[in-house]
């Protein structure tokens, strides 16, 4: 591993951790030459899973843009990166777990809110807006009041419980 600095192709791996539930590791590395510290992952290459977009067209899965997304949901939200991180991984290993080598956008978008709906309903609704792409106000607020209406029903039976 050559180092971003100064390109040295020497360093020692100072921390390892298993990450996205053991799929990948992250190392934290220290260059031998200019002594500076850089972090790295290693992930097992898989065949490459293919999103087809809503206007028909292909492009390669990019986790990156899933945790861009879902960023943007929880922008000024109290939740923690790491999370969010861990819901681009987990969205990623279902779908290669189910099979899938093509999936749909839509897919995606409702695995995406699915785990959105159980941290941070502001974050879902955002991202169901979006998502969506609502045309008016009634979309909306037709979203908002499935959700009051699960979330009442939800405490309903919390309180039948006790």
């Amino acid at each position: 591993m050559h180092c971003p600095y100064c390109g040295a192709g020497d360093s020692k791996v100072i921390d390892s951790r298993l990450v996205d539930a053991g799929a990948g590791v992250r190392r934290r590395r220290e260059c031998l030459a200019c002594r500076r510290r850089f972090t790295t992952y290693e992930r097992c290459e898989r065949e490459p899973l293919r999103v087809i977009k809503k206007n028909g067209t292909r492009e390669l899965f990019d986790r990156q843009k899933v945790l861009g997304g879902i960023l943007k949901a929880c922008e000024k939200r109290p939740v923690p990166i790491e999370i969010l991180e861990g819901i681009a991984g987990e969205v990623e290993r279902e779908l290669r777990d189910e099979g899938y080598e093509e999936v749909s956008s839509s897919h995606i978008g409702e695995k995406v809110m699915e785990k959105l709906k159980k941290i941070d309903q502001v974050a879902y609704v955002r991202f169901a807006s979006v998502y969506r792409e609502f045309r008016d106000v009634d979309q909306f607020m037709e979203l908002l009041l499935t959700l009051n209406r699960e979330r009442n029903v939800s405490q309903e039976g919390e309180n039948h419980d006790r």
